[in-house]
């Protein structure tokens, strides 16, 4: 860690960040009402317009996004002439899944072994702590040096792509030379490392029907089509034997050329039990970075207890596909469509609902701002490089956002590398980057300023 006034600043500056992060992570702001209150979304949406303001922020707003979500905006002003950054982070999270396996309680920030556990804590609640601050650093020293904007999302979790739709109708709003994701991580703690590629996803729902009703397994069984078991072979055909992707004319077999991914770091970072193997083919990255993945998400069918002996008549799943760059996901959806519908065994009737979707992005890691983000990442991080890997998952506003700003250079970083375990039980942040990337943010603001005089 640097040893700069800047550095002790930020240091300085931890425990409030442990307290706001707190604050922001007892909100249980999944964006879905069916699972959580709205309130709590709404709630958290509130703490952080007033931090905004606390902290100097003009034209602090709520956007009420076309999916019924909020996000937040703010505008920091800098010194004339000086470029614009956008910063991004979300507010709302992924549900807590199963609570009773959370070692402390999900919306409680609790402190364990050197990290701080909590839903959302490294997704992306942190990423927002992060912005705030390497921007009160600046202000002890000298003050901001670029005109800075925040927008914190409200419903990325879910893919509804409510801020994307704002952003393309209210295209002023967002313009910047320089836009900062917080929404990724390094490759894992202590390796700095931006993102170059990002997945698209869609996400379909997929409902079969064979009956009627329901009918007694004892008197029908046998001969009436079951819809659960329809289902299951229809899922089962979106994998080979080796557990690659197989979506009918979806092709699956491209490389990564970049950062590699050793298997036995895969296996340890995912806690793959011992004796089972991982799936598909080629390189851990070429898998993960590279290629398309299918996911079921969920399936609704009677639960194990209170189960009765029925042939079912319907059946439904959720279904993710992420796809890499280079491939259109709405082809992707439709691929995906016509394979499920072809699937169906026993002229079982399938229909598929598209639910969500984003395209894959892929960053120019040559442009001026990746030269002052690998020198403030090297100056954080004591001369470690910065490498740039791929990342499996999908933040749908990024080619949202590059579209609208073809000019603007976008650049991906976050306190989500593997030990955080994003979206699973016991999600947790290293405090250790909090601070490091806070200090590294700061850093890169100031030597982009000083790029663009």
């Amino acid at each position: 860690m640097s040893d700069s006034p800047l550095a002790h600043t930020v240091a300085a500056l931890q425990s409030r960040a442990r307290t706001e992060l707190a604050e922001l992570v007892a909100f249980k702001s999944v964006a879905d009402p069916a699972q959580f209150p709205k309130s709590e979304c709404e709630a958290a949406a509130n703490w952080i317009v007033d931090a905004l303001r606390a902290d100097g922020f003009q034209d602090v707003a709520l956007l009420d996004t076309p999916d019924g979500t909020q996000s937040v905006y703010g505008f920091l002003p800098g010194p004339a002439g000086a470029p614009t950054v956008l910063l991004y982070a979300h507010y709302d999270v992924q549900p807590p899944l199963d609570e009773a396996a959370w070692v402390s309680p999900p919306f409680e920030l609790t402190e364990r072994d050197g990290r701080w556990y909590g839903r959302g804590a490294a997704d992306c609640k942190g990423g927002l702590i992060m912005h705030l601050t390497a921007l009160r650093a600046l202000k002890e020293h000298g003050g901001v040096p670029v005109n800075v904007k925040v927008i914190v999302e409200g419903s990325e979790e879910q893919g509804t792509g409510g801020l994307e739709r704002y952003a393309e109708a209210h295209p002023e709003l967002l313009t910047a030379d320089a836009i900062v994701i917080g929404d990724t991580g390094n490759f894992r703690v202590g390796l700095p490392t931006v993102t170059a590629t990002l997945r698209g996803m869609t996400l379909v729902r997929v409902q079969v029907d064979t009956l009627e009703g329901n009918l007694h397994s004892g008197q029908f069984g046998g001969a009436a089509p079951d819809a659960l078991a329809a289902l299951i072979r229809i899922l089962d055909s979106l994998r080979a034997e080796d557990g690659s992707t197989t979506v009918n004319g979806l092709a699956a077999d491209a490389t990564w050329e970049g950062l590699q991914y050793p298997e036995e770091d895969f296996r340890k970072d995912a806690k793959v039990l011992d004796g089972v193997d991982l799936t598909g083919n080629g390189t851990v990255a070429d898998r993960i970075w590279a290629r398309p993945s299918v996911t079921v998400l969920g399936i609704d069918c009677p639960p194990v207890v209170g189960a009765t002996p029925s042939v079912h008549a319907g059946a439904r799943a959720l279904v993710s596909l992420r796809v890499p760059p280079g491939t259109d996901v709405v082809a992707a959806t439709k691929l995906l469509a016509a394979h499920l519908e072809s699937a169906a065994p026993w002229g079982a009737r399938v229909a598929v609902e598209q639910i969500g979707q984003g395209q894959p992005f892929r960053a120019d890691t040559g442009s001026p701002a990746y030269a002052s983000m690998a020198a403030a990442l090297r100056e954080a991080y004591d001369g470690e490089e910065m490498q740039t890997s791929g990342m499996g998952g999908s933040i749908p506003l990024c080619n949202t956002l590059a579209g609208l700003y073809p000019d603007a250079e976008i650049l991906l970083i976050g306190l989500s590398e593997p030990e955080a375990q994003i979206h699973a039980v016991n999600e947790s942040v290293s405090p250790q980057e909090l601070e490091r990337l806070s200090l590294a943010e700061a850093l890169f603001l100031g030597q982009y300023a000083e790029s663009r005089a």
